[in-house]
């Protein structure tokens, strides 16, 4: 089965699709639409927090028919932050959990997961530390909490989890690891918790299959007009699995959104 993960910025904005950016993230959005994957999650939908509004439910049911939707809004700053999964398969169990953060972190709708009957789905925007790192020691809070949380679904059954994980874990993972380190994403922190995530019994799908390639990211800053075309840019966005099904993964990839900057979605592959 085909799942596809995505950092959309703003769902209204790609329903909308006013603004040039609007209109490619509208065309990606189209593009994600026509392969039909099993599972599409979503990350930063900046929903309000009542969740979609009738527009914005007509054109995704429109765009995905047949498929259950799941969205978790922030209620504690409406039109931040937010995620969603669509899901042609109805799951056994739909789960917005709470972890041991502080409560403002569990109120910003970041995390999903469908229970199968045998593995979970799970998706998560994580935190970001912040320009000045302002939000560090609280994102240190929920890496510890976050693979706690992981852990606790691994040890009932397999997990597929993807999501913006706003890290890059090694020198290989970005374009000028130098000049940012200790920067957003890239401190010596944050690649440590995403380093014990994986020691907890988890596969970097892409990594894993492809080991030595560089100039693979998923994510390029839009205040710099040339990041895409130079592509200089970040993997800050994983689908992770259960070590115990790794071996059936068959295919990873970044998909192509063009000129497009900010984050492109990834898919995975799996013989579930």
């Amino acid at each position: 089965m085909q799942l596809i993960s995505w950092n959309i910025d703003s769902i209204n904005a790609a329903v909308e699709h006013k603004s040039a950016r609007g209109e490619m993230t509208w065309s990606v959005l189209n593009q994600i639409a026509e392969k039909k994957p099993e599972i599409f999650a979503i990350q930063e939908t900046k929903l309000k927090a009542t969740g979609l509004t009738k527009k914005q439910s007509e054109t995704i049911t429109t765009l995905f028919p047949d498929y259950q939707i799941y969205t978790h809004s922030s209620t504690g700053r409406s039109g931040y932050s937010g995620t969603m999964i669509l899901s042609k398969k109805i799951p056994l169990k739909i789960d917005y959990p709470k972890i041991d953060v502080p409560e403002e972190m569990n109120l910003e709708g970041r995390i999903i997961t469908l229970e199968f009957e045998d593995y979970f789905v799970s998706t998560v925007y994580t935190p970001n530390s912040g320009s000045s790192l302002a939000r560090l020691e609280e994102r240190g809070q929920w890496d510890d909490a976050y693979r706690n949380y992981i852990k606790s679904l691994d040890s009932q059954k397999p997990v597929i989890f993807s999501g913006d994980m706003n890290v890059a874990h090694k020198e290989i993972d970005l374009k000028n690891p130098k000049t940012n380190h200790q920067s957003a994403g890239f401190t010596d922190q944050e690649r440590e918790k995403f380093s014990q995530l994986l020691s907890a019994g988890f596969t970097d799908t892409m990594r894993a299959q492809y080991p030595d390639m560089t100039g693979l990211y998923t994510w390029w800053a839009q205040i710099s007009k040339t990041s895409k075309i130079n592509n200089s840019g970040w993997r800050i966005d994983y689908y992770l699995v259960s070590n115990r099904i790794a071996s059936q993964v068959t295919n990873t990839e970044v998909i192509d959104t063009g000129l497009r900057q900010d984050h492109a979605p990834i898919s995975l592959e799996i013989n579930l």
